[in-house]
């Protein structure tokens, strides 16, 4: 799906607002929350523009496999994969999502609750 305009993570690909890059290859770009919910506190998107996880088919499989493998490389390099963390992707707004665009939040450095919300 083309980058739409609109979009914030589009915008951040596109490098027209500025982020705190922490991982880019040639399909996922990952960089810091703005507003971090523990001390590691990491999103990481497509390139591609995807509304959500709702909006995924059996084609994304090859994008999902780098999205999660970067995730967990980026973990190891955090240095927090030994002691654990969370990956949360939120869907619609009653899931909490407030972007519409595939990401998910890589949370770890500190123990994390369960129930979440």
């Amino acid at each position: 799906m083309p980058a739409d305009p609109d979009c914030l993570f589009c915008k951040i690909v596109a490098e027209s607002i500025p982020s705190t890059l922490v991982h880019e290859d040639d399909v996922v770009i990952a960089f810091r929350d703005i507003a971090p919910r523990a001390p590691t506190h990491i999103l990481v998107i497509p390139r591609e523009h995807i509304g959500s996880v709702a909006d995924l088919t059996e084609e994304h499989g090859p994008m999902l496999g780098r999205l999660f493998a970067a995730t967990a490389e980026i973990a190891r390099r955090e240095g927090i994969a030994e002691a654990g963390y969370r990956i949360v992707s939120n869907v619609g707004r009653w899931g909490g999502q407030t972007v519409d665009h595939l990401h998910l939040h890589l949370l770890g450095g500190r123990p994390l609750q369960w129930p979440p919300g």
